[in-house]
């Protein structure tokens, strides 16, 4: 529906009522890898108002930060600076393009045929499983403040209906912080000393990324699962909204709009962006699926990030409350890459598919490095390469067990 009857100040309450369904999954992926999280908000905001008018203003997608890309950017941070990290983010636009392309020349078949779920899924369990290390990293540093947020995050999605049972993250992070406050844990001078408004710090001191090949090679694989996020996205809209946004404005046309808005985040110090189910499904419980209403979520993104005082109490939230939110999201995000095996029917008993399989999981888990020269290829990154590689290779058919089989 469009909701064309909607008034001004309904659209404003509920646009920002979205913002904080997105808002939790938005600012704690800056705070994990160590970016800016009011530069986070600005950028999901400035990206989100990009992708519609790529879409000329049709499909009503909020963009934002990706748990994705948390441990590409850790390693690539961790090996060649962040500011190098941020020219990856450049490689990560570059996949949405070529996509983009792909799409437009060919349709999506082609993507199918690059990218199945034999490939996609075990590239989102690597991404959940590669994090466990951290959020019990995270977590050692104050095992009971983990265990409050887990718990409250862990009780509201599974009691709470509704609008609140979409802010896990959000209430996890209140809970855990007003523990912490109790237990004296909390250092509230950066509160004190912030001002009441200022741009993000990377906005009001930018900055150009520092081009690195290891970076932008180590980022781009990753993009592979984030795209096919967005497709699914996209259908899920279409159907929420009961409009075919995959044929107008056309699925070429949001794969470009996501891409730009990630061109634009690496120039801003901003995390590379993707559509938001949970913002999704806010849409589905309210009804409510206009389009303005998700540009005026963007611009309260934006209005959120010059908040001085809230990017500093961001900052100031314990790193075990954070890592307690992180043993059920990196968990999850590795449940729903065997979701994704499992609702595509992956025929497992097909040898092919245990080949593609497996390999990827032990060159992904093991860490395995490909390097030549400067050039330098490992974990995840690896691991879809060689997925992809292996789809193409592999013939695709039932092994002589599996014909048998079907001749009995």
């Amino acid at each position: 529906m469009n909701n064309k009857n909607l008034t001004p100040v309904r659209k404003t309450i509920v646009g920002v009522q979205f913002l904080f369904v997105a808002f939790g999954a938005t600012v704690l992926m800056p705070l994990l890898v160590g970016l800016d999280p009011s530069t986070a908000l600005f950028s999901a905001g400035v990206g989100t108002l990009i992708f519609h008018a790529v879409t000329r203003g049709k499909v009503p997608i909020f963009l934002g930060s990706s748990f994705a890309f948390i441990a590409p950017i850790l390693l690539a941070s961790k090996q060649w600076g962040l500011q190098a990290t941020l020219s990856g983010f450049v490689g990560v636009a570059i996949v949405y393009f070529i996509a983009s392309a792909l799409i437009k020349w060919r349709g999506l078949e082609i993507l199918k045929r690059l990218f199945p779920p034999i490939v996609v899924g075990p590239v989102i369990i690597l991404i959940g499983l590669s994090l466990s290390g951290t959020a019990v990293d995270m977590s050692k540093s104050n095992w009971l403040l983990a265990i409050i947020s887990l718990i409250v995050s862990i009780a509201i999605l599974t009691y709470c209906k509704g609008l609140f049972r979409l802010i896990p993250v959000v209430g996890g992070i209140v809970a855990g912080y007003i523990a912490a406050a109790a237990m004296g844990l909390v250092d509230y001078s950066g509160i004190v000393e912030a001002p009441w408004f200022a741009l993000p710090q990377d906005i009001g001191n930018p900055s150009l990324p520092q081009f690195s090949w290891q970076a932008f090679l180590c980022l781009m694989p990753i993009a592979l699962a984030t795209l096919i996020e967005h497709v699914g996205d996209v259908y899920v809209v279409s159907n929420v909204s009961h409009k075919d946004f995959v044929s107008d404005p056309g699925l070429h046309r949001t794969m470009l709009g996501d891409g730009l808005a990630c061109f634009a985040a690496a120039f801003m110090g901003g995390p590379p962006v993707t559509t938001y189910s949970e913002v999704t499904g806010a849409m589905q419980i309210t009804r409510i699926t206009s389009p303005a209403v998700i540009r005026i979520t963007a611009v309260s993104a934006i209005l959120f990030s010059v908040f001085g005082k809230l990017n500093a109490f961001l900052q100031s939230i314990p790193q075990a409350v954070l890592g307690g939110i992180m043993l059920m999201l990196f968990g999850t995000i590795a449940t729903v890459g065997i979701q994704s095996l499992v609702r595509n029917k992956v025929d497992f008993s097909q040898t092919r598919n245990i080949i593609i399989g497996s390999i990827m999981l032990t060159t992904g888990v093991g860490g395995a490095e490909l390097t030549a020269g400067t050039f330098s290829l490992s974990g995840i990154g690896l691991a879809a390469v060689v997925g992809v590689i292996l789809n193409l290779l592999l013939p695709n058919k039932n092994d002589e067990y599996n014909e048998e089989a079907q001749d009995d």
